[in-house]
């Protein structure tokens, strides 16, 4: 849907300037930081305003001020989105909501913490533990903020044990398209009230609403946590193990799969080698890293003793057990340093996050790799073993540009038809964003896409809120 917004003219820019309390940037004051996300891949553009707002006030009022003259409007959290989301592809008013940045309150007798959508996560998640809560979600990306995890619905390594940032998601405020400002769910246990407007908001990426608060849930952080490091001969006895250990009831924490490769190169990163490349005479050419927590560590020894049982039986090659805070740190080092390895080693990039059932990684990461032999670029992959949450990566440092788009084109299409005859979907928590609209239409079908299209337009009858993503 391709639509016409008025310029942001110099007068608009002195309206905006007066109507908020928190400072504005025009012009050559912008940071270029501001005109992509993650993956620059997906087209960059240039926001004619950046807002950092100290409140829902100045949210509301610079959204009216948009909707009265027409001008697109763009949420942003810290800009480590992976799929062009946060961008100001369309030019207009981007509003920064990492200035919104405060841990409200805690309340103690419901297990809830109230923030502002621009508190990061590993400050939330630091900010908890002290007190002696967990916040469960864990995307890798612990400086994104809370408002964009829950814009995409980041799931993260904990997912499998805990869910995805929906489950703690209790209350939102929300200034709508209108400039309006209203809250969406309740602080209580339950609710059979009506659609499920907060689930909507959830996962829409900025295009139907924009957070200005938010009240999530909390749990009694584990007293105890272990992880181990399980290295096999091949990938294909790696994720078949995954389902023999929900089956043994040993509720894992987290399940991650790698391959040897990007080990490898995420170790190369980070100057220090975890993992095991040889043992007993056998080459590793893939690992499980798994986490448990539990009440006391006697209950940890026996989940450790049962699930070592399974995983041997299942074809590793060992299990090597950290259980100790820097053991544990040093376990999950290079698996929290994937992308930027990546990133670090390689001048074209694009990604997908395709999610498949648990019982078909296997039999999907094969084929990813076999099809990848087809192309001039390599391809890397990690992901959530434990629920299926793929990463794939394409990447080159030869090709040019325009060759590399076209080929990963033609790849991505293929690897996400066969995730579909698979059961599965595009994205499990980068979510659509700008550079995978094309794929959501043609995998969802037009009859979903155009439910979500009469979502958008009851929500924002203009079309100016973060528009051209998604649908």
């Amino acid at each position: 849907m391709n639509r016409e917004y008025n310029a942001v003219t110099n007068e608009i820019k002195e309206q905006i300037k007066s109507s908020v309390e928190g400072k504005v940037y025009v012009g050559n004051e912008i940071n270029e930081d501001f005109f992509h996300d993650e993956m620059p891949i997906y087209g960059e553009g240039i926001p004619d305003v950046v807002v950092r707002p100290k409140n829902a006030n100045d949210v509301a009022n610079v959204v009216r001020i948009c909707y009265q003259n027409n001008l697109p409007i763009v949420p942003r959290g810290a800009g480590t989105g992976l799929t062009g989301a946060g961008v100001a592809i369309k030019g207009g008013v981007m509003i920064d909501l990492k200035s919104m940045n405060q841990i409200l309150e805690y309340d103690d007798d419901n297990f809830v913490v109230r923030v502002q959508p621009g508190v990061y996560l590993n400050d939330l998640a630091q900010d908890a533990l002290s007190r002696g809560y967990m916040y469960p979600p864990d995307p890798g990306e612990k400086f994104a903020t809370i408002g964009g995890n829950v814009s995409t619905n980041a799931g993260g390594m904990r997912a499998v044990k805990y869910g995805t940032t929906r489950n703690y998601v209790k209350e939102m405020e929300v200034v709508l398209p209108t400039g309006e400002i209203t809250r969406f769910g309740a602080n209580v246990a339950k609710t059979s009230t009506g659609y499920s407007l907060i689930n909507l908001m959830i996962g829409s990426e900025g295009t139907l609403g924009i957070i200005t608060e938010l009240t999530l849930k909390l749990i009694t952080a584990p007293k105890e946590t272990v992880s181990l490091v399980i290295p096999y001969e091949n990938l294909d006895d790696c994720i078949s193990t995954v389902p023999k250990l929900f089956r043994s009831n040993l509720n894992p924490q987290a399940i991650e799969f790698m391959e040897r490769e990007i080990v490898l190169t995420s170790e190369r990163f980070i100057g220090k080698s975890t993992f095991p490349k040889e043992l007993e005479g056998i080459e590793i050419g893939a690992y499980l890293l798994v986490t448990f927590d539990g009440e006391n560590r006697d209950m940890l020894d026996d989940i450790v003793e049962k699930a070592a049982e399974v995983v041997i039986e299942a074809g590793a090659i060992d299990v090597l057990v950290a259980d100790t805070p820097a053991k544990i740190k040093d376990a999950w080092a290079a698996r929290s340093s994937f992308l930027e390895a990546i990133e670090a080693e390689t001048e074209l990039l694009d990604e997908c996050d395709v999610v498949v059932p648990i019982n078909k990684i296997a039999k999907y990461i094969n084929f990813v790799n076999k099809e990848g032999e087809n192309y001039d670029f390599s391809v890397k992959s990690f992901g959530h073993a434990g629920d299926g949450n793929l990463h794939i990566y394409a990447c080159s440092n030869s090709m040019e540009k325009d060759e590399f788009m076209r080929q990963v084109h033609e790849f991505m299409t293929v690897i996400y038809q066969k995730a579909y005859e698979m059961g599965g979907q595009i994205s499990g928590e980068h979510g659509i964003g700008y550079g995978k609209k094309e794929y959501l239409k043609q995998f969802e079908g037009e009859l979903n896409v155009n439910l979500m299209r009469e979502i958008k337009k009851a929500f924002d009858p203009k079309f100016i809120l973060n528009p051209n993503k998604i649908i």
